[in-house]
């Protein structure tokens, strides 16, 4: 089977300060290590999405079977997806399963700190590399 690419571009914006906390709860940092193949870093990087080109993605993503983060009782679960950024840093785009999440938003969860790793910041536009394969 081949590798199905989204090949994006979005701007870097401030989230809501929320996923830091999320992301080092112990049941998702041990999905995220059992099923993304990695640790996460605290926090996601932020990206705003607009246009015809990640409509479209979007609708792909959210049709796609993903990698599913299997939620504790009363918390929200997620669809991931493997992706790029750059050369060499690789992370995951995380779509939490709420009905009010913004639709011109991506989440990137990393095992880094992307800012600092890639020199990116509000207003930079960045590219990334979305892998929508059937996992």
């Amino acid at each position: 089977m081949s590798a199905e690419i989204l090949e994006l571009k979005g701007l870097v914006c401030s989230g809501l300060d929320k996923a830091a906390g999320f992301t080092q709860m112990e049941w998702v940092m041990r999905e995220f290590r059992d099923k993304l193949g990695f640790a996460p870093y605290p926090g996601t990087l932020n990206l705003q999405m607009q246009g015809a080109s990640w409509e479209r993605a979007r609708r792909r993503l959210l049709a796609g079977k993903g990698i599913v983060i299997t939620p504790e009782s009363g918390a929200c679960g997620a669809k991931c997806f493997l992706l790029s950024l750059g050369d060499e840093v690789r992370g995951a785009a995380v779509f939490p399963e709420i009905d009010t999440y913004p639709v011109d938003k991506l989440e990137v969860v990393a095992p880094a700190h992307l800012r600092s790793a890639l020199r990116i910041y509000d207003g930079d536009q960045i590219s990334v590399r979305i892998d929508v394969s059937d996992y």
